[in-house]
């Protein structure tokens, strides 16, 4: 048995299926959208940017969003060798590399 799967691309603003179309990416405060559109459409929008686009300042690409600042995380204040140390001598089983386990962490932090 043969299948044959057909894509057709259409125009996200008329509902038109699209044979020479493009897909137009902008962004408008700083939201990234794109859109599929024929080339009428798309002759269309681009004209309706271009008063927008002259009088703009280029910025090369979209702005990302900016990054939610992440806490510091607590084991930057510790003495990892300390720790370390310390898990020995209170019984832990503990590499001498590598990364301290968050149940050890605890503990040491409970402790001092």
């Amino acid at each position: 048995m043969a299948k044959k799967q057909i894509t057709q691309l259409i125009d996200d603003l008329d509902g038109s299926v699209i044979d020479d179309g493009t897909t137009i990416h902008f962004s408008v405060e700083g939201r990234a959208y794109e859109i599929d559109l024929s080339a009428d459409n798309a002759s269309k929008l681009r004209a309706a940017f271009e008063p927008f686009v002259a009088a703009g300042r280029p910025l090369g690409s979209a702005p990302t969003p900016a990054r939610r600042a992440t806490k510091a995380r607590s084991s930057s204040v510790r003495d990892l060798g300390d720790v370390r140390a310390w898990a020995e001598s209170n019984g832990y089983s503990i590499n001498s590399r590598g990364r301290i386990s968050a149940t050890v962490l605890e503990a040491y932090d409970a402790a001092h």
